[in-house]
């Protein structure tokens, strides 16, 4: 897949729920190449729904998906299986095999989506988990790891089919701000080493700050995107009075982005 000449992402009228529930209408929008996309908003927005209709976890109730210029939503299923091998998935919780060591964890991929002989695999999982700092990890279980350490395994396995798009669901969820940051140091140094486009599910407003190109502002009133651009912009110049509280919240480890001080400090 050649992420040049077309969006990463181009998303139309989508409207995703469950059952007759409709938690998302009409949503529309396009995700340029090594873009970094955050979806914000409060909770029961939308964010994980509008998450797993983009990955295929879930059927959309209409609209269409489509990754560099290539349908999702209208794919067969061969096309389908395809464009789901260009993806990389950090869960919510890091969803690791508790009985996989951190090594067969990230292995698990190649071995169901590649041919790669058993060398060749251990090649590619060490390398990944050098690429996250987990190189002396590589034999332990979930069990024995710290917070942070099941984020980078999970991170580790996303990379592990060099995907084309990453989608991360609450990354820094449960860490601590010095490892939040660090992880975050983390996700922008694979954006600078790889051509990988991401999207990025996340209430952590230190994060957005520090990582975003851009931001989608989901509704759970409307069902739908009240606010799209860069943090600090919206931040400085939204009237909408949900974004202004949304992204002028004052949160520990808010004052180490750049463009936030001035922001976070100035009264509402």
């Amino acid at each position: 897949m050649n992420p040049t000449g077309s969006s990463a992402i181009d998303v139309t009228n989508l409207a995703c729920g469950y059952g007759e529930t409709i938690v998302l209408k009409d949503i529309s929008f396009a995700v340029a190449p090594r873009e970094i996309l955050f979806i914000i908003g409060g909770s029961g927005c939308g964010k994980s729904t509008l998450l797993r209709c983009l990955m295929g976890l879930s059927v959309p109730i209409h609209g269409t998906v489509a990754y560099f210029g290539r349908s999702f939503t209208g794919s067969d299923a061969a096309d389908r299986r395809s464009l789901l091998k260009t993806f990389g998935i950090l869960y919510q919780g890091s969803a690791l095999w508790s009985s996989m060591t951190v090594a067969e964890n990230v292995s698990l991929p190649l071995e169901e989506n590649t041919s790669l002989s058993r060398s060749d695999r251990e090649a590619v999982v060490a390398y990944k988990l050098e690429e996250v700092g987990l190189t002396a990890a590589s034999g332990l279980y979930p069990s024995e790891l710290s917070g942070g350490m099941k984020k980078r395994a999970a991170l580790a396995r996303a990379l592990a089919l060099d995907p084309v798009i990453l989608f991360l669901d609450e990354p820094s969820e449960g860490l601590d701000p010095i490892t939040s940051r660090e992880m975050d140091h983390l996700i922008g140094e694979v954006r600078e080493t790889t051509q990988v486009t991401m999207l990025i599910v996340s209430h952590q407003l230190s994060s957005i700050f520090r990582l975003a190109d851009r931001v989608l502002v989901l509704d759970q009133a409307s069902k739908g995107i009240i606010a799209e651009g860069a943090p600090a912009t919206l931040a400085a110049s939204s009237t909408d009075p949900r974004v202004h509280e949304f992204l002028r919240q004052d949160i520990p480890g808010a004052h180490d982005s750049k463009e936030l001080p001035a922001l976070v400090n100035t009264s509402r």
